[in-house]
């Protein structure tokens, strides 16, 4: 009797040392699991699965060898499959550049369960989408073969469904619950925070409070980490669960984590109608209606499925009369960030010599022990349809560089005791494509303070143009670092209510970096406070619509007094750490891993912050001792 089965990876039972990678889910159709271990091969992700005849079992791989289009040396990302703790002959992650099936080996296996498990053999981001068992050996699978994934209407409709989990997602979600409306998050990782994340590490930038409503930007103050500022830090200074316990106190919005949305559905008039999220675990897609949508993402993912018009790259100097616009538009972003960095081991430690990626030498080599954002990639790519190769590169080239400093350099007893702490997995993106509204925010607007009406959240962080460098530029044909360029304005700036909403898509708001900006103009904006604190004027701006019955447009024609109301007063935000000395202790005791003196600014800068929102409850730091 013959048989067949497919298994998704990032549907293992335990993913061991491996992570879920869903980025790329549009590009080629899929989450998949990555062997992340700087070097270090993980431990093994392991599953059941039920073998349903007896039988010599031939068991394929989809995986593709990553550091493929550097075309120089041994692939990087090898890895094997155990079954019932036997490895399989085949080493897989070495069939070139593009998705494909390999074959991992055969076996004989008995009707019933059996153990299976993804085998790492080097620590440098082995990936694996699924594997396919069959008895007859002649059977090739192909993409086509994929099991269809179950569909389910969610049991209700919502106000407001928000797309995107990261800061202006969340404070989006937030406010519009904490206003009234019927709420609920889809976001595609596991944490909340996005480029705030512990996946990412990037700190906050802005002042929320800054401009006409100084009331707005009090959630995102309450979401952000206490210790949010530049620079890497370990992971629990970014409180990825201080974002989720946002979530905990009603009114909060439903949250859907690990679910990227995967396809919209339209309605008459242009508008979205509900949209379909795929569980990355369980493969289970749900589809959320709504009166009113968000998207939060960060790649105006749900502006381009629903056929929004967008904006890519630099604009035309002519276009906006823009004096730091290039003569001719180009597809010029700023790029995304691997942030990576290393600490002193107290005795000599070794790493790879790696012969894969870029050949690094002492002319083109950086003695350096971190990367911060100035380590960027992708400037001159599309940074939502190559996503995978522009984060592979920000790795080989971090791996590459540190392999040679570590084993060939000249100084390398300088790195004797250096060693990777961490290296982003993921990536952090600036800049993507922007979605246009009813008004296209431009330098001008910014710089000539030109008032309109329904101006907003006030931006403050200058003009932070961001291009490749001109030395890396020369000596790497695509480069991997980057210069900024800042431009002072004269005051923080309002943005417009009209550029938080798209233009064609009549019930579609827009929060974080894509939106209705010219790239000079975002150049301003993007940082994540401002953005926090836009994204709670679209929350506000989405409980406005539900009880007046209006589309985002017509909520500046019609009521936006309403809105400047509600801006005035603010988001009310709940002082978690209000009254007893009991939650101030206990806080402090959750710290215990940090040092002394990284424990007592966690301390003061907590005790500033609650002052700041006026707790009257709050007691001296002598007192709370």
């Amino acid at each position: 009797m013959r048989g067949n089965f497919w298994l998704e990876a990032e549907s293992f039972d335990t993913l061991g040392g491996w992570v879920i990678d869903q980025r790329s889910m549009a590009q080629m159709g899929s989450a998949y699991l990555m062997a992340h271990g700087m070097g270090i091969p993980v431990p093994d992700a392991e599953t059941r699965g039920q073998i349903p005849v007896d039988g010599r079992w031939t068991v394929w791989a989809r995986t593709r060898d990553w550091t493929a289009p550097w075309k120089r040396g041994t692939p990087a990302g090898r890895f094997q499959v155990k079954i019932n703790g036997a490895v399989l002959a085949g080493v897989l992650g070495t069939n070139g550049e593009r998705w494909g099936w390999q074959k991992a080996g055969a076996v004989k296996l008995a009707k019933g369960e059996a153990k299976i498990a993804l085998h790492d053999l080097t620590g440098f981001n082995g990936r694996c989408d699924a594997l396919y068992f069959t008895t007859d050996p002649a059977e090739v699978p192909t993409d086509a073969m994929r099991p269809p994934c179950p569909r389910q209407d969610a049991p209700e409709e919502y106000d407001l469904v928000v797309v995107g989990g990261g800061v202006a997602g969340v404070c989006a979600a937030l406010a519009a619950a904490r206003t009234g409306s019927k709420v609920v998050l889809l976001h595609d990782r596991p944490v909340l925070g996005g480029c705030n994340s512990s996946e990412v590490r990037v700190g906050m930038g802005g002042d929320p409070h800054a401009g006409p409503y100084p009331k707005l930007g009090n959630v995102v103050m309450e979401i952000e980490p206490v210790m949010g500022g530049p620079g890497y830090r370990p992971a629990e200074m970014y409180e990825d669960v201080r974002k989720a316990n946002a979530f905990l106190l009603p009114p909060s919005p439903k949250l859907v984590l690990s679910s990227p949305v995967v396809a919209v559905e339209m309605a008459e008039g242009g508008k979205i109608a509900a949209v379909v999220a795929r569980d990355v675990r369980g493969g289970l897609e749900t589809r959320y209606q709504a009166k009113l949508f968000a998207d939060c993402t960060g790649d105006a993912v749900l502006a381009r499925l629903a056929g929004a018009a967008t904006m890519y790259g630099r604009e035309a100097r002519a276009e906006f009369d823009e004096s730091l616009a290039p003569e001719l538009a180009d597809r010029l972003v700023m790029g995304l960030t691997v942030v990576w960095s290393s600490k002193k081991a107290g005795e000599a430690t070794s790493f790879p010599d790696i012969d894969w990626g870029l050949p690094f030498n002492e002319g083109n080599a950086y003695y350096i022990r971190s990367g911060d954002w100035e380590w960027e990639t992708g400037q001159r790519r599309d940074q939502a349809e190559e996503t995978e190769y522009i984060r592979d590169y920000g790795l080989m080239v971090t791996y590459a560089n540190w392999s040679f400093l570590k084993n060939r350099s000249s100084r390398k007893a300088e790195w004797a005791e250096d060693t990777l702490e961490w290296v982003s997995p993921f990536g952090g993106k600036r800049e993507s494509h922007r979605v246009v509204g009813d008004h296209v925010l431009t330098q001008n607007d910014v710089e000539r303070q030109t008032p309109y009406p329904d101006g907003t959240v006030a931006m403050n962080w200058n003009i932070d143009l961001h291009f490749p460098d001109p030395e890396n530029t020369a000596k790497f044909q695509e480069p991997f670092r980057s210069c900024a360029y800042h431009h002072a304005f004269p005051a923080p700036y309002p943005v417009p209510y009209r550029c938080l909403y798209s233009r064609d898509v009549p019930n579609l708001f827009l929060g974080g970096r894509h939106l209705s900006v010219t790239h000079v103009a975002f150049a301003g904006v993007r940082v994540m406070r401002t953005l926090g604190a836009l994204g709670e004027v679209v929350g506000m701006a989405a409980s406005l619509c539900a009880q007046e019955k209006l589309l985002p447009r017509g909520l500046y024609e019609q009521a936006f007094d309403k809105l400047k109301t509600m801006m005035e007063k603010g988001i009310d935000t709940p002082l978690y750490h209000k009254g007893s000395c009991e939650h101030e202790s206990y806080h402090f005791k959750e710290l215990g891993h940090l040092n002394p003196a990284d424990a007592e600014k966690f301390d003061t800068a907590l005790r500033l912050r609650i002052k700041a929102l006026g707790d009257p409850h709050l007691r001296s730091s002598s007192q709370s001792r």
